[in-house]
C-alpha cells in the first residue's frame, strides 16, 4: 500500500457575463499553459461553493454566485514507472458575474471572457467545453 496522500479534492467555476465565459491560462503546475476555468484546492472546513467563489475571485479578481454544478473531472498524472505524481479531483461549478472585469492572478497568467464557441480554438485542459457547455445550461447563458 502506497503511504502518499489520497486525491486533491478541488472547486473551480465557469463564470459567465453576457454570454462569454470566464477562462483563465494556467501559470503554475499542473495543466501550466492550458486554458481552463479558474479553481483550485479547497481548503480544511471550506464548503465546495465557497471554494470556487474564493478561487475565481483569487485568481482573476472576479466576484461570482455560485448557481450548480455543472460536472467534475479528474487529473491523474504518472511518472514513467506509473507512480501517481499527481491526483486532483476537480468539481467545477456553475457561477454569474457580480463584478469585476478579471485580471491574472498569481496562479493565472492570462484571463479572458469568451464566447463558448472559442473553446475549441484554446490549448485547453481536458473536457472544458462539455463543462462549459453544461454550466452554460444552467446559468441560462
Amino acid at each position: 500500500m502506497s503511504s502518499s496522500p489520497g486525491p486533491v479534492l478541488a472547486a473551480s467555476a465557469a463564470v459567465f457575463r453576457d454570454g462569454r465565459v470566464l477562462v483563465a491560462k494556467r501559470g503554475r503546475p499542473p495543466g501550466q499553459g492550458l486554458w481552463s476555468l479558474p479553481g483550485g484546492a479547497v481548503e480544511r472546513g471550506e464548503r465546495l461553493e465557497q471554494a470556487a467563489a474564493r478561487e475565481v475571485r483569487e485568481e482573476t479578481g472576479v466576484e461570482a454566485e455560485i448557481v450548480g454544478l455543472a460536472g467534475h473531472r479528474e487529473l491523474i498524472e504518472r511518472d514513467p514507472a506509473g507512480a501517481v505524481v499527481r491526483h486532483y479531483v476537480i468539481l467545477a461549478f456553475a457561477a454569474r458575474w457580480r463584478a469585476g472585469e478579471g485580471t491574472p492572478g498569481p496562479e493565472a497568467a492570462e484571463v479572458r471572457w469568451i464566447e463558448p464557441a472559442e473553446i475549441k480554438n484554446l490549448v485547453a485542459t481536458p473536457g472544458l467545453a462539455e463543462i462549459v457547455a453544461q454550466a452554460r445550461k444552467l446559468v441560462g447563458a
